[in-house]
């Protein structure tokens, strides 16, 4: 009994190794495999991360653009009336976070591509008309007015509008020809802000 047993063990022992080592050498390949497999989803893993960092990072960057003017037009009594239409220069900045309003041309270039929200006021008398026009690069967007009347000694008018602009448009307040406004430092004013990125 104790032969057949020991010719069971010897037949069974498979090819040129030990069984002890055959098992190792079989272990060792699966451990391999799993190693391969678990390298290539930590890959995936820190490209993901990677992404989601510079993702998280252009987040940031948005939050950190702040776009916000307000301004009056400021040092003169009366702006106007001229011959044609002129861009009008708000002189007195009372805010200009971000610096896109230039004091010196009366223009707002935007910074950043996305929405933006004017308004535009003015106050003036009633001896000329009042005719203020909002401009995005050479296309009127909104205006306001009020006409030239004897017995009004005083006239107001304001207009506001969203809108879309890529980086470096251009968005300006003209003066029609032949109106004009009161250019104290408090009446006629010019503000806008960024509301969102795009």
């Amino acid at each position: 009994m104790m032969v057949v047993l020991l010719k069971q063990k010897r037949t069974s022992t498979p090819g040129p190794c030990f069984p002890d080592m055959c098992d190792i050498l079989q272990q060792l390949g699966a451990l391999k495999e799993k190693l391969s497999s678990v390298e290539t989803r930590l890959a995936d893993s820190e490209t993901k991360l990677a992404d989601s960092e510079t993702q998280i990072q252009e987040l940031k960057n948005k939050e950190r653009t702040k776009v916000i003017f307000s301004t009056a037009a400021g040092g003169v009594s009366d702006i106007g009336p001229f011959n044609t239409d002129t861009t009008l220069i708000y002189r007195r900045v009372i805010t200009n976070i971000g610096g896109a309003y230039s004091p010196s041309t009366g223009i707002f270039t935007a910074p950043v591509a996305g929405v933006y929200y004017f308004i535009i006021f003015y106050h003036a008398g009633g001896a000329h008309q009042g005719r203020v026009l909002l401009y995005k690069n050479n296309e009127l967007v909104v205006l306001t007015q009020d006409h030239k009347s004897d017995s009004d000694t005083a006239d107001n008018g304001g207009n506001a509008a969203f809108l879309q602009l890529q980086q470096r448009d251009q968005v300006y307040v003209r003066l029609a020809a032949n109106s004009y406004v009161w250019g104290y430092d408090h009446h006629t004013t010019f503000s806008g802000f960024l509301v969102t990125q795009m």
